[in-house]
């Protein structure tokens, strides 16, 4: 029975943190949906024109421009370059003289 009773324990902890990164993204509201609909459309993908064979293709090349549009803005950019800063980087010769296998 305490066995029984760790493993119940155990389970709960484990989970517990799933449970709480489930519910940390807000709902989003419909002005931020339409919003993101304009930005859609005006990148070129129009839903109700009625050809859906092409439908994968033209939704991700408009999620492409639009995110590509975003990054030159700086609207949600991600940040580029390294932690380790200071470090010189290893060239390839060095790399292959230091880990190569004869």
């Amino acid at each position: 029975m305490k066995s029984l009773i760790q493993a119940v324990v155990v389970a709960a902890a484990l989970a517990a943190p799933v449970a709480v990164f489930a519910q940390s993204n807000a709902p989003v509201t419909r002005a931020q949906v339409r919003a993101e609909l304009v930005q859609l459309e005006n990148a070129g993908y129009h839903p109700g024109d009625g050809d859906n064979t092409t439908y994968p293709a033209q939704i991700q090349a408009a999620e492409a421009k639009v995110a590509a549009q975003n990054d030159a803005t700086g609207v949600g950019a991600a940040a580029n370059g390294s932690s380790d800063t200071g470090r010189r980087a290893i060239s390839k010769a060095d790399w292959n003289a230091m880990y190569s296998h004869p």
